[in-house]
């Protein structure tokens, strides 16, 4: 038997056994008031704290009832709408956004240029960095790379251990200032070495934008339009975050309680983001969108896109989960306000790269699938497109590897992350343990040799 042989004939029995004592009967779930995944089967979240960072609002009381209503987000008591009104004109606002986050406050124009330069400053790396760690053990997993590569860049921190608030928030502002530069040259790596394609190390301009340095760096020849940078920039203000319950920022603040450092949190937090049930939702888009594409012959006819999605909810298409990928959201029920928002600059670059025919085939997905699932599925609040329905779609039109399409989202989350991360440090002084009830009964214990 090869060694591959055992190893298999091993975990198929561990897998039985795992299958068979792990199982927990949802009835008991039921029984014993559980709420799975800190939910109630309304879908609305266990209060587990209280934060000053920002709000999802998806209900309002009306005559002393709770009623689904339009979504709202708001960063800090700002309405993000009015965070990219108000930035028209000086066209780049994720940086403000971030230092609102941090510090609770808008800045002025002299606080921006400040905490600007001081990102730029920060948009370095240890000697040799890229070379020894993001090119070593390259991967198409880009979330990984970006994990492993923040571990190790708490190993050059002196203070990696120092939670003063000082400390942190120098740590936090690195981070926020280098997961561009992980993200893009850690793509490169893989593409290169992997791929066999060309590798671009391009440094970041001190200069210019989150937005505007991520295609600088990504593109070999550096260039990029104003809409492009514009739309990016709008897409990292929507992504940079969304309430403490999220998982990520949940596993942040988890993280955070138990006294460990800004490096741990974060590589924490980005295994968490990865996962399909949270960042990497849009990737799942793409792929339903190209299998839409692939058996759909006309993409403007509604009739045709409602009948296949039709399918795909009851299990004989697609990926056969029953699922539509970008339609409803935990909090959010009549309307995901990213989305709305987001909407009207998709519309502005789809006309710009000549992408109407397929912007129509998501309008028509948007309109069909929320009336689809609202008559097959028991559902306790509205259902509607989120922000992930057209994320994707907008990284393809501008370029974007599918990659870099979580990272991306972390890139933008980072600021959130480490606003809850500085709030848990400063206003919570206990470790976050919530309770698991044990459904284990007393056995007796058998010597080995009596064990079958």
């Amino acid at each position: 038997m090869t060694k591959y042989e055992s190893i298999q004939h091993c975990t198929e029995k561990l897998v039985a056994l795992c299958l068979a004592n792990d199982a927990v009967s949802p009835d008991l779930f039921r029984e014993y008031g559980v709420k799975a995944g800190l939910r109630d089967e309304s879908g609305e979240g266990v209060l587990t704290g209280l934060t000053n960072i920002s709000q999802v609002l998806a209900f309002a009381v009306v005559d002393g009832k709770k009623v689904p209503c339009d979504g709202k987000l708001t960063y800090r008591g700002y309405d993000v709408t009015d965070l990219i009104r108000g930035s028209a004109g000086r066209r780049f606002t994720y940086e403000e956004t971030a230092y609102l986050l941090l510090t609770g406050c808008l800045p002025s124009q002299e606080d921006l240029r400040s905490f600007c330069e001081a990102l730029s400053l920060s948009r370095t790396m240890p000697t040799n960095f890229t070379r020894d760690v993001i090119m070593k053990a390259p991967s198409g997993d880009v979330m990984n790379t970006m994990t492993r590569s923040v571990l190790t860049l708490g190993s050059y921190d002196r203070r990696a251990d120092d939670l003063s608030v000082e400390n942190v928030l120098r740590q936090c502002i690195g981070l926020i200032s280098v997961f561009p530069m992980l993200a893009v040259y850690g793509h490169h790596a893989y593409n290169h070495y992997e791929r066999g394609g060309s590798m671009y190390i391009h440094r970041p301009d001190p200069e210019l934008s989150t937005a505007e340095n991520f295609l600088r760096m990504l593109r070999p020849d550096m260039g990029y339009t104003d809409l492009e940078a514009r739309v990016l920039d709008v897409a990292l203000l929507l992504h940079a975050e969304h309430g403490g319950g999220n998982n990520s920022t949940f596993t942040t603040r988890v993280v955070t309680s138990s006294g460990s450092d800004t490096y741990s949190a974060m590589a924490a937090a980005l295994c968490s983001l990865k996962g399909k049930r949270h960042g990497g939702a849009n990737l799942m888009v793409m792929e339903m969108m190209a299998d839409i594409r692939a058996h759909v012959r006309d993409w403007t006819d509604e009739e045709e896109v409602t009948a296949y999605l039709d399918k795909i909810l009851n299990k004989e298409a697609f990926d056969r989960k029953g699922l539509i990928y970008g339609m409803g959201h935990a909090v959010y029920s009549l309307s995901d306000p990213r989305e709305v928002i987001f909407k009207g600059f998709v519309e502005k670059l789809a006309a710009e790269k000549g992408k109407e025919r397929e912007l129509a085939l998501y309008n028509n997905v948007e309109r069909a699938a929320p009336k689809l699932i609202a008559r097959e599925r028991k559902i306790f609040k509205g259902v509607s497109p989120n922000v992930d329905f057209y994320s994707g779609f907008v990284y393809q039109m501008l370029g974007i590897p599918v990659e870099l399409y979580t990272p991306l989202f972390a890139i933008a989350r980072v600021a959130g992350w480490s606003a809850h991360r500085m709030e848990e440090l400063i206003s919570a002084n206990k470790i976050i343990r919530p309770a698991y009830k044990s459904l284990a009964t007393p056995r007796e214990y058998r010597p080995i040799q009596e064990r079958e």
